[in-house]
């Protein structure tokens, strides 16, 4: 069997849909990652160009300041190296420029004159390592990143020389750059939402940065730091917070240094969302335009086949009930259904001659079998009937014979009670045989003695008695339990030989657990119209599926060679013989209890 025939109809038009479905959504996927990368193409020139303006305007700010500078240095009071005065301008200098920390005017030797923000004394000497090298050089030079003297907190500073009338250097002013504020310079660069600009110095520290600058001043953006020169205009990066973005560089000669503008990478995504969102309109749109199709056409096939499939299944059970005919969406289905409808017909016919016959089979056969069992139960009848009428005929002789014997004993003068009395027990018991005798007998001949009112407490009280060393021999314990009730008409004998029958099965079957002690219980009670005697033992019981073969002839559960099979089927015989009823139940000791109930006799 192929793929293809063990898919449902449904599922194949479903992958025909997907196979269409899926080279469009590949073409669409194709078309968003070009976007992708034309956007993200889009920010590193952008990152370029932005860095590049940025730099121009840093550079024109510092332009700006190398003006003040020599315009500062050249006014009268600075020239004096006035304290005074020159404070005073200084201060008035710093009020109107937002992004200089401190201006500070020293002599040569580097002992501070004046100061636009206080300072801790006059006259104090501070080391200020650009100091030396204006006045070596006499040109103004910028410091590396430090912490300010006065101000104390991180800058740059630039200093300048403040010629003398000899074209010696006087003093030197030093413009302290407020580093953390330098990123106003930036404020109207337009930048996308969490843009960064970074200024790094030569050794790769952060000098200034638009984000998060007082954080950042100081360290090292990179733990193997290039040369501005040779670092790429544009470059993929996560920066110090980790994130990732697309950087521009520039170069800013001053520095050297280098300006960088990163543009997040997530902005490239932010702009191509929207064609991703439209493809994903157009993906979802082609996608339900596939399913309705695949959907309609499965209902219109698939729903015909399931028709015909449930029909076919129904006849499968065996229901060959004429098949509706629904609306197929096919000539074929039709054709198809209209040999559905003549199958059952043919089948139901068919299953109807089948019936006939296996019916007319089933009752011959069981014709046969009742025959048969008739001619069993005859055969067994017969072949007891005779081992019955041979066994009873050798056993009157002996018996005769003992009684004679013991009456002409009982007529001996000077016999002791005892004697006497063991001669009666003798001569009972011979009785006792010789109507077990004939009960056999009449059993074989399905004939029944002539009942008489029996007391079941005697017959319980006889059999005991003769059982009772029996039971007392296996250690098992025998209970009687014989309240007065009323007589019932029977044979006494042959309810003893009921009774005996079940306290023997009782015996039998505690011994045959192995156990060294049992409980066998006779009882006797009055149910409504009738008496009830009951066996109870503590044995093993009897297994459900024998439960109903108990009391068929010949039927045993004992070795071979320790049971006939027909005590529990001539008991049957007895009881049902005098209108009662006998039968089996389990009880709580876990064992057997078998009873039998005979109606009680009229009280006169």
């Amino acid at each position: 069997m192929t793929i293809l025939e063990r898919t449902p109809l449904r599922l194949q038009l479903f992958a025909v849909a997907f196979a269409l479905f899926v080279p469009f959504a590949i073409v669409i996927v194709w078309s968003g990652q070009r976007t992708q990368a034309e956007r993200e193409d889009e920010l590193r020139q952008e990152a370029g160009s932005v860095a590049a303006t940025a730099a121009a305007s840093l550079t024109q700010y510092f332009a700006s300041v190398d003006t003040l500078g020599a315009a500062l240095a050249s006014h009268p009071a600075v020239a004096a190296l006035d304290p005074r005065g020159s404070s005073e301008l200084l201060g008035h200098v710093l009020g109107h420029e937002p992004l200089l920390l401190n201006i500070v005017l020293t002599d040569p030797n580097g002992v501070v004159k004046a100061s636009a923000l206080p300072r801790r004394e006059a006259g104090e000497l501070v080391t200020l390592p650009y100091v030396g090298a204006v006045v070596e050089r006499r040109v103004p030079v910028f410091s590396e990143l430090t912490t300010g003297a006065v101000s104390g907190r991180p800058t740059i500073v630039f200093g300048y020389p403040v010629a003398a009338g000899d074209g010696a250097v006087a003093g030197v002013l030093g413009f302290g750059i407020n580093l953390e504020q330098l990123q106003t310079l930036f404020a109207t660069v337009p930048l996308p939402e969490g843009s960064v600009l970074t200024l790094f110095d030569a050794e790769g520290r952060v000098l200034a940065r638009s984000r998060d600058a007082a954080r950042y001043i100081g360290k090292n953006g990179s733990p193997r730091p290039t040369p501005p020169n040779q670092v790429p205009r544009t470059q993929l990066l996560a920066g110090l917070d980790g994130i990732e973005r697309f950087y521009g560089n520039a170069v800013i000669d001053r520095g050297p240094w280098l300006l960088s503008v990163g543009i997040p990478r997530s902005v490239a995504f932010a702009r191509v969302w929207p064609v991703f969102r439209r493809n994903g309109a157009i993906t979802v749109a082609a996608i339900v335009c596939f399913v309705l199709m695949a959907i309609l056409l499965s209902r219109q096939l698939g729903g015909g086949l399931d028709r015909l499939r449930s029909a076919a299944d129904r006849i499968a059970a065996g229901d060959l009930s004429p098949p509706t005919r629904p609306a197929m969406p096919t000539r074929e289905m039709v054709q198809l259904q209209d040999a559905f409808v003549t199958m059952a017909a043919n089948l139901r016919e068919t299953r109807s001659a089948l019936d006939r016959q296996i019916d007319q089979e089933r009752r011959i056969r069981e014709a046969l079998q009742s025959l048969q069992r008739q001619v069993v139960r005859q055969e067994r009848l017969a072949a007891v009937g005779v081992l019955v009428s041979g066994v009873a005929h050798e056993l009157n002789n002996p018996l005769q014979a003992i009684l004679g014997t013991v009456e002409l004993l009982e007529r001996e003068p000077d016999l002791s009670p005892a004697v006497l009395e063991e001669i009666g027990f003798v001569k009972t018991q011979s009785g006792r045989a010789r109507e077990i005798i004939r009960s056999l007998s009449r059993f074989s001949s399905q004939q029944s003695g002539p009942p008489e009112l029996v007391d079941l407490r005697e017959v319980v009280a006889e059999s005991a008695r003769l059982r009772r060393g029996h039971l007392q021999h296996s250690n098992i314990a025998l209970e009687v339990d014989t309240p007065p009730v009323r007589a019932v008409h029977a044979n006494f004998t042959e309810i003893q030989q009921v009774t005996l029958n079940f306290i023997i099965n009782a015996q039998q079957a505690i011994e045959a657990t192995g156990r060294q002690h049992g409980r066998v219980a006779i009882r006797l009670m009055e149910a409504g119209k009738r008496v009830r005697l009951e066996v109870q033992d503590d044995g093993p019981g009897v297994p459900a599926q024998d439960e109903p073969k108990l009391f068929q002839p010949f039927f045993t559960t004992k070795p071979v060679g320790q049971g006939t099979g027909l005590g529990l089927s001539v008991s049957y015989g007895i009881i049902e013989s005098y209108c009662g009823t006998i039968g089996y139940g389990a009880n709580e000791w876990g064992g057997a209890t078998f009873f039998f109930e005979l109606p009680a006799a009229e009280q006169g």
